[in-house]
């Protein structure tokens, strides 16, 4: 390939290939090897035997490697670096860079006639293997994430009533299965297919219990008027947040496999319509991530009204703000840590728990407390009762700010 470097660009990720020498090198330049990883170009067999006219890029490929790397901060200037180009491949966006000697001077050249970045059907079927090393990456984000909260996330689904919910358990088995036969043998056989066809409908199932279970934390904290109910219902849907959020995220890595397996399905079976289901599980996927970040800011948003109700009662209800403000900033981390290996950004900050003497001084919340123990007591005995109530609740206080705040 005359020491030049392709540079392939989905959107997700970027593949660097070329002369295995040069390739590093390039990567070397970059500082980008550490991060790369094997594009598999080998996998492409399939689509050379069945395509016509890429003898000449069958044996550029034979005679060269490819490597992958996640677009992140580190590695996506490369694209605004060389000024990738639009291919006539959906998504895909391409660029060649030469090196005229010094490591440092990687620079974009023309592209020459016959070059295997200027096949459709190489292109195509680069983009496939690129389309399920994203989904791996993804799913490996997600194991780190389930561990690092130390959640035995196949435990909660068994513990579940939901007979639908347990099932994932066991779809879990079969598709960790197929993925690890196509890791050995490179292709997915008909009855191995067969078995993890049958386990999609599995997970779509328990992703829509899931998300159902997050809608009816919002209701039950949309209904609740009570402080003290509040607080009790803010803590429980806090310890229900994380469970949930672990579920979702093990149902994301079980469809990033399936959807793995369909796309190596397609480029053995039907290389010509890899595009298209490409483009398709991309979709599927976008809207899968839309849709439970809609629920999450759902009930975020009926939290932090919680939140509100609770800053506005400190004066009588200390611990119930405490209790409510502890129990959405840990939902607040939960949701953070389901966010982060699925790419999405969070701007979430950590409420603040109100000190009761900075209430004392608010003339809003003696308002409040006024009225509320005006409610319970008649007004008569609004005004002794409110000297007692502020009395007890500043020992409270000092005793709570004495320990640190601590709940």
């Amino acid at each position: 390939m005359d020491n030049k470097i392709r540079l392939i660009s989905d959107g997700d990720g970027l593949a660097v290939i070329g002369n295995p020498t040069d390739v590093k090198r390039f990567l070397i330049s970059e500082g980008l090897l550490p991060f790369a990883k094997d594009l598999g170009f080998q996998r492409l067999g399939p689509l050379l035997r069945t395509a016509a006219g890429i003898a000449q890029a069958g044996s550029e490929i034979s005679a060269n490697s490819a490597y992958w790397l996640k677009l992140t901060k580190e590695s996506a200037h490369l694209v605004k670096k060389f000024g990738l180009m639009e291919s006539k491949t959906p998504d895909i966006s391409y660029a060649m860079v030469g090196n005229p000697g010094s490591i440092k001077s990687w620079l974009q050249v023309t592209e020459g006639p016959g070059s295997l970045l200027t096949n459709p059907a190489i292109l195509s079927g680069a983009a496939g293997i690129m389309a399920q090393l994203a989904m791996q990456h993804e799913m490996g984000e997600i194991k780190s994430y389930l561990a690092a909260i130390d959640k035995k996330v196949d435990d909660i689904i068994r513990a579940q009533k939901d007979t639908e919910l347990g099932k994932v358990f066991g779809a879990g088995l079969d598709i960790e299965s197929a993925m690890s036969i196509l890791e050995r043998e490179g292709r997915v056989d008909n009855d191995t297919w067969s078995t993890v066809q049958a386990r999609t409908h599995t997970i779509t199932d328990a992703l829509g219990w899931t998300l159902g279970r997050l809608d009816a934390l919002a209701e039950r904290l949309e209904s609740t008027a009570k402080i003290g109910d509040l607080a009790k219902t803010v803590k429980e849907a806090g310890a229900e947040v994380e469970e949930l959020l672990a579920v979702v995220a093990r149902c994301f890595e079980l469809q990033d496999a399936l959807d793995v397996l369909r796309l190596q399905r397609v480029l053995d079976e039907s290389p010509d319509k890899l595009d298209g289901r490409r483009l398709l599980l991309k979709d599927d996927r976008q809207k899968r991530r839309e849709l439970i970040s809609r629920k999450i800011e759902h009930l975020m948003a009926r939290m932090d009204a919680a939140a509100d109700t609770a800053n506005s009662n400190v004066l009588l209800h200390l611990p119930a703000h405490r209790t409510v403000v502890g129990s959405i900033n840990r939902a607040g981390i939960a949701v953070d840590g389901f966010h982060r290996p699925l790419g999405i950004e969070s701007g979430r900050r950590s409420l603040e728990v109100t000190r009761w003497w900075d209430a004392a001084r608010d003339p809003a919340q003696l308002k409040n407390a006024t009225a509320e123990v005006g409610r319970k007591g008649g007004m008569a005995a609004a005004a002794v009762a409110m000297g007692a109530a502020v009395v007890w609740a500043g020992r409270t206080a000092l005793d709570g700010e004495g320990h640190g705040e601590e709940e």
